[in-house]
This record gives structure tokens, sequence and C-alpha cells, in this order.
């Protein structure tokens, strides 16, 4: 199959349309004298993280609370490993962004009094199962963003250290696209489907996270040499059982306590009340007999329930059409739990490009928000939004009197040429869903999944990883008889890519610094020693580990 090559040049690319990538190119769009592209691999009506919806804003500053305080709350959350700096300059503008998000017509509840309903210290209520078709149709008004839907973005174009667009192509039609760009901002989010997960078919990788976030932006930043903070802060989710519905429209919505099959409370049994330990106290309650585990929902009022049913209507349906199939409601059966499979994200976790406080990456011309942007968990959607915007600032500075570079045709015609040989192959001995589910079972068993109560040691670690390469071999020869497959096999490569230095990453830190994140056989306990980033840098083949040290809140952080 021979691909039809369109070059493109804009101003700054933006890859990725989802929460951070939306709200970038809204950003970008005000400054009327720039072009703007998005690229999306689906469609920014519905891609991304809020895709299905979500019924709550759980990065806010309520009333009677600081910026500040919300930085306390999320080191504590990390165990004292976050970068400060970018976690207070995402928390002072939480409410701004919150407010802007209301005037283009997302809806928010508000009590009596005209104050927004709070869920909790950091979180308010909302009606927001259209907030992505929201900011999508924002987006597609201005008229300086050219909106590329069904455009997956498979590269960086690189020319003397500075990265001066990307390569792509469609997924429908055999276009391949070089997008010559003055500036990029990364917004791809994070990376699911790494790890066997505990619910095959229709449900796979169903854990609330977007299952088609593929780590793409990571991988592509690993190729090219981009230093990656902090992939060993896992993220692992406490889900509704089968329906890897969200828990806390329930924890923190009505304050359902978490039981074991004997009613007991257990949480408490196991030290800080923080999320990670919320998900091993579930584990170790099941390993040592005592689950199933649940919340506590038996006996609540109707009117509570029929909370409970619209709530999850606006973001995970399969959890209200579950109860109402079952003919058993929230008020008559405890909600039973468990985890997902691990996943890096630096939404939830810190995982992501080591970026400085304007959110520029180490390859000059390269900006990275939300999701893929390592070092600030807990940012959630408007923590999302926040980066987008600083990334959106920042891109702005930079090309200013700047001109798009381009690349010889030699360098097109030899990553078209790669593209077409995945088009051409016929005598693959494996397929693409074959070298995924070996990923994923190599991650499981080697790299603490679930199977193993996420659990992991360095000679397991050490066999994970001579796995992966193995596979990232096999994967140069996978076939795609069209554009979709060909999508298929980036994705799987990009996973794999990601897999590959997650388990540096995994090996790397010496502790166990978070229960379950980070499991670690062989270092059982923190080691304040280890108190520092993990980062990493590939070149040549080789990831290499950069520990660095903190950064303060009030410290601007520079390359």
């Amino acid at each position: 199959m021979r691909l039809k090559t369109k070059i493109l040049e804009t101003d700054v690319l933006v890859v990725g349309g989802g929460t951070a990538g939306c709200y970038a190119a809204l950003t970008l769009s005000k400054k009327e004298d720039i072009n703007i592209i998005v690229a999306d691999k689906a469609n920014i009506r519905r891609s991304g993280c809020l895709a299905a919806g979500v019924n709550a804003i759980n990065a806010y500053i309520n009333k009677g609370h600081t910026p500040e305080e919300f930085v306390d709350y999320v080191k504590n959350e990390a165990e004292g490993i976050i970068r400060e700096d970018l976690v207070y300059s995402i928390a002072k503008n939480l409410t701004k962004v919150t407010k802007h998000m209301e005037s283009i017509g997302l809806t928010i509840l508000k009590d009596s009094e005209g104050e927004y309903v709070t869920r909790g210290k950091r979180s308010i209520k909302i009606n927001g199962e259209n907030i992505k078709p929201l900011l999508a149709n924002e987006v597609n008004l201005k008229q300086n963003v050219n909106v590329l839907n069904n455009v997956n973005i498979i590269d960086y174009i690189v020319k003397d250290d500075v990265v001066i667009g990307a390569y792509g192509f469609h997924i429908q039609e055999n276009i391949f696209y070089v997008i010559y760009s003055k500036a990029v901002i990364c917004t791809t989010g994070g990376a699911s489907g790494l790890y066997k997960p505990n619910n095959p078919g229709f449900s796979k990788h169903k854990m609330w996270y977007s299952p088609f976030n593929t780590g793409a932006g990571y991988a592509m930043g690993i190729r090219a040499g981009a230093e990656m903070t902090s992939f060993e802060m896992r993220f692992i989710a406490l889900r509704c059982k089968d329906t890897i519905a969200p828990t806390g429209t329930v924890a923190q919505g009505i304050g359902a306590r978490q039981v074991n099959a004997s009613g007991d409370e257990y949480v408490k049994n196991y030290g800080k009340q923080l999320t990670a330990i919320r998900l091993f106290a579930t584990v170790e309650e099941n390993s040592k007999g005592h689950g199933p585990c649940y919340l506590k929902t038996k006996g609540i009022s109707d009117e509570t329930e029929e909370e409970l049913y619209k709530a999850y209507l606006n973001m995970a349906p399969a959890q209200t059409l579950k109860w109402i199939e079952d003919g058993i409601g929230p008020s008559m059966e405890n909600l039973e739990i468990e985890g997902t499979e691990p996943y890096i994200v630096g939404g939830h976790a810190a995982s992501g490009y080591w970026v400085d406080t304007k959110r520029a990456s180490t390859i000059s011309g390269l900006y990275a928000a939300g999701d893929v942007a390592g070092g600030s968990p807990k940012k959630y959607v408007t923590g999302c939004f926040v980066e987008g915007e600083i990334a959106a600032c920042a891109a702005i500075e930079f090309i200013e009197n700047k001109k798009n570079k381009k690349i010889d045709d030699e360098k097109i015609s030899s990553k078209i040429k790669l593209l077409e040989t995945f088009l051409s192959n016929k005598d693959s001995l494996f397929s693409i869903n074959g070298i995924e589910e070996a990923m994923q079972k190599v991650m499981d068993e080697y790299a603490g999944g679930i199977s193993k109560n996420y659990v992991f040691n360095s000679s397991k670690l050490q066999i994970a990883s001579k796995k992966i390469e193995e596979l990232l071999v096999l994967s140069n020869n996978l076939s795609a008889k069209d554009m979709r497959e060909l999508l298929q096999i980036y994705e799987v490569i990009d996973r794999l890519y990601v897999c590959k230095v997650l388990i540096v990453h995994l090996l790397a830190r010496k502790e166990t610094r978070w229960k379950c994140y980070g499991e670690n056989a062989d270092f059982k306990e923190k080691d304040e020693n280890l108190l520092k980033y993990v980062n990493t840098i590939y070149k040549e083949g080789t990831v290499q580990v950069v520990f660095r040290n903190l950064v303060k809140r009030d410290e601007v952080y520079e390359h």
C-alpha cells in the first residue's frame, strides 16, 4: 500500500485533543495572529479521559481552604515526592479555570445560597456528561485553530536538538502527515493497557481512565531523548467490581466506609488514610481471607440511592445499568470493590515528562501538559486545564520571531518507507493482539500486576526487561492490512517502550514508598535517602537513570 504525503505548516501543534489539549488550544487561539493545529487520533468531541463525562471536579480550592493546603495534601498523598512548583502553579489557578468552564456552559451544582455544592474538601459536584463536547465546540469555533480528527501522531521531528514538528497518519485514509511547527505541546494522556486486565472482553482496560490512551506521548518523548520522571509511581485505581466505575462518588459523595465481609471497617488498621493505603488495605484483607471488600451502602435512603443512580449516569452508566438489571440497588446491598491493573499517568500519580515550571520538556520546542506531564499528581480535570494554559502561554513566548524549520526529503521518505513496510508485510508470525497480550502477561507476572498483588522484585523485573525487549524486536515484523491496524501496531509499540522505561524506574527505586503502587519485595521499607525523583533518558537503545533533588513550591525550575 502506497501512502500519499501531506505537508502542513503551523505555529503551534497540539498533539492530543483531550482535556489539556483542548484547553491549550483555547488559550493559544486568543492570540489571533498565530495558527494552531490540534491532532487527535479520535474526534475531539469524545476523546480522552473526559469522553464519557464526569460528575465532579476533584481538584478545586473550596471556601476556607488555600492553594498552600492543596500542595500539602498532594505532597502527603505522594509520600513527599512531588514537584511542589508545578502543583502550586496548578492550585493557584483551579478556581479560574473552573469559572471559565462554567461560563461556556458547564453545569456546576449550587446550593440554596448559590454556592457550589462540595464533595469533600477539594471537590465540587457537576453535571459533566457533556463536558468534552462543550470543550470541543469552543475549539471548533476558533478561526485560527485547525482540528485534525482521526490523525495519529507517531513521532516528533527533531532537528539540531529542537522539536520542529511531528509525523502522523490518518487512520481512515492512506495519508501520511508531515506537520512543521515552531512549537509542539504534547497532551496525549497517560498509558493504560500495559498490564493484564482483571476483566476480559468489553470491559478490558475499562478502569475509568481512557483505554485508548496508550502512552504514545511518553513513547515519542522517550524515542526523541526527552527526560522522563516518576514512572515507578504507578497508579492503581480502587474501583467498583466488574463495572470499574469510580468509587469516589460513593466514598466521598455519601461518606460510605470500606468494610470487609464481616462488616468491619478495615482501612484504619493499615496506617494513614491515603489513596494508596485504601487500595493496599483492600488487597491485604482479600489475601487474608477477609474479603470480599465493600463500600458500605446498604441501608442508605431512597433519596441518596437515586442520587447515586444519577451520578453514575453522568460518567459510568454501566454501574447504574448493573444495579437496574440486577434489581438490587446500593440501598439493598453493599458495593463490592477491587483494584484495577496498574497504569502510568501524571494526573493521579506523577509519571510523565520532566518539565520546567513553564511545562517545557528537556527538548527545546516541546511542551507537555495534563496527564502526560510528570511531577504533579492529583491534578485531575481542572489541573489539566491549568497545565494546558501554562504550556500554551510558554509556547507563545517561545515561537516569537521564529520561523518553521524543515528536514530533508530523504528523512521523510525513510519514515514513509517504515509505515509502508508494516502495510506490505504478509508473513508476520505474530498478530498485533498476540504481541499485546504477551506484553500484558509479562508485566502482570514479572512486574507487579494483579495476579501478584502488585508486588515485584529485582529478579522478576530483570526477566520482564528481557522479555519486553524480545517483544519489541518481534513487533518490527507486524503486518497491517489497513490504516486502523497500522494504528494498532503503533499503539502496541508505544506501550512496549513505556514498559521498557517503567521497568527501569521500578528497579531504580530501591524502596517501598507507595504501597501497591510500588511494592518492592526486595526493599520493603521507605528509604529517606531516596527522597528524590527517579528520572530517565533514553539514548542509543539504553535507558539511563538520573536522580534529581526535590523542587520546592516557590522555586522557578529551569532545565
